[in-house]
């Protein structure tokens, strides 16, 4: 469960926010999590939980918003939703398609307090 891992790294780069902007507290923390990320939402949001514990985001809202998974086509540049990588091209059926989006991982805003 790495996601254990990345949860304490969001931790950690909040406390140094909220540390340089001399805020003794989070009241909001929104983080994407691509559906091609490798990251499971569920398993965050549950390690979140946990990793916030006595931290500045103990009281914080953490909102988690998963970004779909979306490729082009290298043959026909269609662009098409592409939730688990392996989704032809509904254009011409290729499996030769690059990643556009949904592999982002990112804390998107802080609110402090």
């Amino acid at each position: 469960m790495h996601e254990l891992s990345i949860a304490a790294s969001i931790v950690d780069y909040a406390t140094e926010f909220a540390n340089e902007h001399q805020a003794k507290s989070i009241s909001r923390i929104e983080i994407e999590v691509g559906q091609l990320s490798g990251v499971i939402t569920e398993s965050l949001e549950f390690a979140m939980e946990e990793a916030v514990k006595g931290s500045v985001l103990e009281k914080a809202e953490v909102v988690l918003t998963e970004v779909p998974g979306r490729s082009r086509c290298n043959r026909c540049q269609t662009e098409f939703d592409n939730p688990d990588w392996y989704t032809p091209c509904p254009g011409c059926t290729a499996m030769d398609a690059e990643i556009i989006g949904g592999k982002e991982l990112l804390i998107r805003s802080v609110v402090i307090e």
